[in-house]
This record gives C-alpha cells, sequence and structure tokens, in this order.
C-alpha cells in the first residue's frame, strides 16, 4: 500500500471512528435530553391537571379523556389506595378491572408525597412510555406520554449523522486522495532521486513546495553532492593508487581470505605467465613450486612473509606478504632474475679477466725473472723482451677493450653518424692489419648496387670492423678466405664479414656475442684474443640503432651481420 492508499484508508478510517461516535452520541446524549425535556412538560402538565381537577370524581373521566386529547397525553387519577378513577385510555366501565397502581414506582413516590417518574413498557398499552406522577386529587395524578417520538427524532438525528457522514467520507477520502498524490509524488521521485545516487546515474530531484518534503530533499541533494565530491575524491585516488600499482615493476597481487585472486597488476601477470584478459586461479594453485607454496600457505593463515626468495619456473623472485585486517592479504613479487643473471655475469667477468691476465702476468713475471737472474746472450735476451712486450700488449688490449666496452655502455659514447663510402672504409681497415696476417689470407670486397654508402660513426665502423677482421683471421687457417661485403638490406644497409674457418657450433651461436665467451677457449686465447671483440661490436652497432647477428656452419666457416639503418630511419 503506497503513501497515497494509506492516507486516503487512514482519513477514512478517522471519519468512520468519527461517524459511530456521533451516532451512539445521538442515541445516548440525545434521547437523554429528550426524555429530560419531556419529563419536564409531563411534570407541568401533571400539575395543570392537578390544578384543573374537577371537584366531582363522576367527571374525572370525561375531563381525563378531554384533556388528554387535547394535550396528546395519558393521564390516569389515581387515589390514595392505588385504584385508577379516570384514564385516557381506559373507559369508565373498564376501570374496575385495571389493576392497583400502588406499586407502580412513579405512584409509590407521588403517594410518599413528591414527585415521581418512570420510564417502562406500559402493560395496558403495551407501548414504551414515561410516566411523571404528582400528589394531589383523590391521591395522585400520573401524566404519562409515549417514546414514539423521542425515537423517532433520535433515529431522525442518527439518519442525518450517517447521511452527513458518508458525504463527509466521500469529500474526506478525495481530498486525502488529493492531498496524498501532492505529499506521494515528491515522496516517489525523492525515492527515484536516492536510487539514481545509489546507481551512480544522475538524480532529479523534486521540488513540493510542501516545506517538511522540500526540507528533506534539501538534505538529499546536499548529502548527494557531499557524497558525489567524496566519491570523485575517492576515484581520483583509487585511480592514482591503481596507475601506481600498475607502474610498479614488482608484481603486487591481492586476495581474500580463501585464496581467491581479486586483483593483480600487470607485473605480477607477467612474472607469472598469465595474459591480462586470462583469469588467475586460487593462489594455492597459482604457485606449483614447494617454497612459494609454503609462503603462500603461511599468508593465508595470518602470517607476515617477509623477503623470502621462491623461484617461479624459470624466474627467481623475492616473495614478501602481508594479512589484511578484513581477511586476505598483499602480495609483492620482486625479480631477482636480472639481479641474480648480473650477479653470475660480475663473477664471470671477474674470473674471466682474472683469468685472462694471468697467463700474460705469468710470462712477464717468468721472463722478467728469468732476466734478472741469467745474464742471457742478446739474441735470447730480445727474444724474452718481445716475450714480455707481447704479453703487456695483450694486457693493454685487455684493459682498452674493457674500458671502451664500459664506455659505450655507460652512455659516455654517442656515435656521430654520417654518409660514409663503403668500399673505401672496408679495405683501409684490413689495409691496418699487421702485414704479415694480410699475406697468409686471400680478401675481397663486395659492395652491392645501392650500398655504396653507409650512414655510420667512421671510428665506430672502423673499430667493429677491425674486431671483425680480427676474429676472421684468428679463425681462418693460412690460405683462407675473407670477404667483407656491403649489401642493401630493409631500411639500412648490411655490412658482413665472411671466412672460411673452422665455423662455430649452432649451440654456441647465441653467446658468441658475450664477454668472454670462446666457443674454443684453448685456441683463441693462443691466437691472444681478448674476448670482447664482439661484444665491442654489438654494443657499437647498436648504439647506432641497428643489429647484429652470426650465421655459421662448422668446417665451412663464419659470417657477422651489422645492419645500420638509413638515415631516415635514425
Amino acid at each position: 500500500m503506497n503513501f497515497a492508499q494509506r492516507l486516503v484508508a487512514g482519513t477514512v478510517l478517522v471519519l468512520l471512528v468519527a461517524v459511530l461516535v456521533l451516532v451512539l452520541s445521538a442515541d445516548r446524549w440525545l434521547r437523554r435530553d429528550l426524555e429530560l425535556n419531556a419529563r419536564g412538560g409531563l411534570t407541568r402538565e401533571a400539575a395543570l391537571v392537578r390544578n384543573a381537577l374537577p371537584a366531582d370524581s363522576l367527571a374525572w373521566p370525561e375531563f381525563a379523556a378531554h384533556f388528554g386529547r387535547a394535550a396528546q397525553v395519558r393521564i390516569t387519577i389515581i387515589d390514595r389506595t392505588g385504584r385508577v378513577r379516570a384514564d385516557t385510555d381506559v373507559p369508565g366501565e373498564e376501570l374496575a378491572g385495571v389493576e392497583n397502581h400502588a406499586g407502580r414506582p412513579e405512584v409509590a413516590a407521588a403517594l410518599a408525597g413528591r414527585t415521581g417518574d418512570a420510564k417502562r413498557r406500559s402493560a395496558t398499552i403495551g407501548s414504551d412510555f414515561m410516566y411523571v406522577a404528582v400528589p394531589g386529587g383523590p391521591g395522585v395524578v400520573r401524566v404519562a406520554m409515549p417514546l414514539d417520538q423521542v425515537d423517532l427524532v433520535v433515529g431522525r438525528a442518527q439518519r442525518s449523522v450517517v447521511i452527513a457522514a458518508l458525504l463527509a467520507l466521500l469529500l474526506g477520502g478525495l481530498l486525502a486522495w488529493v492531498a496524498g498524490r501532492s505529499i506521494a509524488r515528491p515522496l516517489t521521485e525523492t525515492a527515484a532521486a536516492a536510487r539514481a545516487i545509489a546507481s551512480g546515474a544522475m538524480p532529479r530531484f523534486p521540488h513540493s513546495g510542501v516545506p517538511d518534503v522540500d526540507a528533506m530533499v534539501g538534505a538529499l541533494r546536499g548529502m548527494h553532492e557531499e557524497l558525489d565530491s567524496r566519491f570523485e575524491s575517492l576515484r581520483r585516488k583509487q585511480a592514482e593508487t591503481e596507475a601506481l600499482v600498475n607502474a610498479m615493476v614488482e608484481g603486487v597481487l591481492s586476495c581474500d581470505s580463501t585464496g581467491r585472486v581479486v586483483t593483480a597488476n600487470p607485473a605480477a601477470r607477467r612474472l607469472l605467465g598469465y595474459s591480462a584478459d586470462r583469469p588467475l586461479p586460487e593462489l594455492q594453485v597459482l604457485f606449483h613450486q614447494k617454497a612459494a607454496r609454503e609462503a603462500v600457505n603461511a599468508t593465508l593463515r595470518g602470517e607476515t612473509v617477509a623477503d623470502r626468495e621462491v623461484a617461479l619456473d624459470e624466474r627467481t623472485c623475492l616473495f614478501s606478504a602481508r594479512p589484511l585486517p578484513g581477511g586476505g592479504a598483499v602480495l609483492v613479487l620482486h625479480d631477482l632474475t636480472d639481479l641474480r643473471r648480473l650477479e653470475t655475469i660480475r663473477r664471470d667477468f671477474v674470473a674471466n679477466v682474472s683469468h685472462e691476465l694471468k697467463t700474460p702476468l705469468t710470462s712477464i713475471s717468468g721472463y722478467a725473472e728469468t732476466l734478472l737472474a741469467d745474464h742471457s746472450d742478446e739474441p735470447t735476451l730480445r727474444r724474452f723482451l718481445e716475450t714480455i712486450l707481447a704479453n703487456a700488449r695483450r694486457m693493454q688490449g685487455l684493459v682498452d677493450d674493457q674500458l671502451d666496452l664500459s664506455r659505450i655502455e655507460a652512455g659516455h659514447w654517442r656515435p656521430a653518424p654520417r654518409l660514409v663510402l663503403a668500399e673505401p672504409a672496408l679495405r683501409d681497415a684490413w689495409t691496418a692489419v699487421d702485414a704479415p696476417t694480410r699475406a697468409r689470407h686471400q680478401f675481397s670486397v663486395a659492395v652491392g648496387p645501392g650500398a655504396e654508402t653507409v650512414f655510420v660513426d667512421p671510428e665506430a665502423l672502423r673499430q667493429v670492423l677491425a674486431n671483425l677482421y680480427d676474429n676472421a683471421r684468428r679463425y681462418t687457417p693460412a690460405g683462407g678466405r675473407i670477404t667483407a661485403a656491403a649489401a642493401v638490406d630493409v631500411g639500412g644497409v648490411r655490412i658482413s664479414v665472411r671466412d672460411t674457418g673452422s665455423g662455430i657450433g649452432g649451440e654456441h651461436l647465441p653467446r658468441i656475442f658475450e664477454r668472454f665467451y670462446r666457443a674454443d677457449p684453448s685456441r683463441s686465447r693462443s691466437e691472444g684474443g681478448t674476448g670482447l671483440g664482439l661484444a665491442i661490436v654489438k654494443h657499437l652497432v647498436e648504439a647506432h640503432g641497428g643489429r647484429v647477428w652470426a650465421e655459421s656452419t662448422l668446417s665451412e666457416g663464419t659470417t657477422i651481420v651489422c645492419w645500420f639503418p638509413s638515415p631516415s630511419r635514425t
């Protein structure tokens, strides 16, 4: 039942109660007032009859009949013994059969000297009468009148009240319906506005003209503005937090008390191998490794897990978790894979540098001690000094290459590319190789159409070619061929150096550009290489925005390819 219906029902109920009260009041109070008036009139009429009563008792019946018809009342003359001497409604010849009235209450009171009254059904007439008896005459003069007139008046009053009540019900119900609709409409619109606020839509606030309703609407409008301001602030903070979490390099996961993942930032999905559109399983299923599962179980038990190193497939992560007050937890995964790889590279680097320096240092130390201890002839002395000088130069080359590589990696060197003629650059770099080495190999240059120039830093190209030529001559036996070529490739120029040497196994190709990596360590050291040449080549080419790769077949030779982008792509 809506508000208007309730208002109409309440109004009708109030009016019904009012009608009921009025009807009951009309029956009780109006009847009482009418009976009081009738009693007073009967008392006066009884006194008049007593005063006008003839002295001749034989005239009493006729007097009672005549006066009663004139006054429309019933007159009864009673002597002191209670015998009826005259009655308006009883003929004279029948008076002897009327019972004695001495026991009637009003008669008894009049015989006692006071005015008596009573209300009862007349056994003689068979109707309800009101009786008033006064002392006088032969004993008592009683006047009575039927109460039918009172009942008639009361009934008319009740009917009038009922008719008026029905009209009031109709009018009141109509007015209540109109009032209810006028109040219910803004209330309904206010409820719709509240629902719109709850759903996040734009609310429409009504104007009713009812001060109380308008006050409520005003309070709702103020609440909406305050909530909108707070929600906007929360949305802004949530967006900032989400952007911050999504920008983190650490993986962040949050879960509820059952282990169901609620949120996961891109870093976490990347670490766990789940794309953005792929749902994450529960934590107990998400982590497979024992150490990771133990950390997850401890987290779900409400324990704080701090900096526990766990393995996730091929990655190493630092696992931290903290329980949330309302249940669930927040997990942070810090990827240590690159750090561990760098630590491995650092250890390998230190070991390799130490190993590379150990051989020349041992040679220098040994030959120097020999020179100090013995007085050798001049040819021996010269040979020892040449060995010391060669090892010192080898150490110097290792240090220089390492410094160059460090400078490039640190960003302290930037290429200054320009158009360089390819064929002269390829030949000049080969000319820089010592003459005895050049004489042992066949060298040729091939420049394809459109590759006459290459956009590159001249000094960087010279250093790249020097390292590639050095590698090619060391791995190519005497009489072998080394070919330098330039050819147009998609978006740039490809510089390649091909040899007919021993070649490199396929398992080594992905790693030959790492520092100190050697497919054949014993042979390369015997040839005097530092193990840094191809690493330098890779960094120099990539500094130009290019790329480098190797193609090789065992016993057939190796080709190192460097691709430099054209000027429009840099």
